[in-house]
């Protein structure tokens, strides 16, 4: 299971970096644009992403800094969302080398944002949450990214196993 996560933080570095790769392409206004995603844009939901992971990482490790809303816009500049989202995927990264199956099989408690009910849950199917909500809401950006001419980007992870973490062939 350990190395399940491991790899998952790897290609959520990696997937990141190709969408702040193809947003670097766009125009302000185009990055700014509400394309009826959840969050609108791409800029509100890249910041949503970077909010939920701080969120996430606060209630896991207990450290960082972490917004009180899930639509905190973060940074209004892409460039430092972007070295801010390659920072937060280096300590998620590095947080996970951390673990052990032990760890992953603890439970923590927290109180969620949008329902101030407390929660106790095991660490790992928390986890597998934390990379899902990032791959669902990078499918936004993708989606984003093509409806404003943007090319293709490929995210799939078995592409990433196959080319990119040769660790995880």
């Amino acid at each position: 299971m350990l190395e399940h996560f491991q790899m998952s933080a790897a290609y959520n570095a990696w997937a990141n970096e190709a969408v702040y790769t193809a947003a670097a392409q766009l125009g302000d206004s185009d990055y700014r644009a509400d394309k009826g995603a959840f969050f609108g844009s791409l800029h509100r939901t890249l910041n949503h992403l970077l909010a939920t992971d701080r969120i996430w990482m606060k209630r896991m490790t207990g450290s960082g800094d972490a917004p009180a809303t899930l639509d905190a816009i973060l940074f209004d500049d892409l460039a430092d969302l972007g070295t801010a989202r390659i920072e937060e995927d280096a300590r998620i990264s590095a947080w996970i080398e951390t673990l052990t199956d032990t760890a992953l099989s603890s439970t923590f408690t927290y109180t969620p944002v949008s329902t101030p009910q407390p929660v106790t849950q095991r660490l790992a199917p928390v986890l597998a949450h934390l990379f899902n909500h990032q791959t669902h809401h990078r499918g936004q950006c993708h989606t984003i990214l093509t409806s404003l001419g943007q090319p293709s980007i490929c995210l799939d992870m078995i592409f990433f196993q196959r080319h990119a973490g040769k660790k995880w062939a």
